[in-house]
């Protein structure tokens, strides 16, 4: 992973660790259902643009390097199964 998209990554990950942070305190403290799932919802997003991010430096960085190194039945397979395991959602 490049470094701008490492720190990135790191940033939105701590962002996403502060508000489950947030939503245990929500259930502790018997908070209203309604009020924790807008929060698991928002955490859920999150989570959502963090996989698109990593996913499409890996399409412009390992993809083309692996192809490019002799690698293409290997990159295909991963790429199957990302996108399989995506579609299970």
């Amino acid at each position: 992973m490049q470094d701008d998209r490492r720190q990135e990554a790191l940033k939105r990950l701590s962002y996403i660790e502060g508000h489950i942070g947030g939503i245990r305190k929500m259930v502790e403290e018997d908070k209203y259902c309604v009020d924790i799932l807008r929060q698991t919802y928002a955490v859920r997003k999150a989570l959502e643009k963090l996989e698109g991010m990593i996913l499409e430096g890996h399409l412009r960085t390992c993809v083309p390097e692996g192809i490019k190194g002799n690698r293409e039945d290997e990159v295909i397979q991963e790429l199957v199964q990302l996108y399989t395991i995506a579609g299970n959602r």
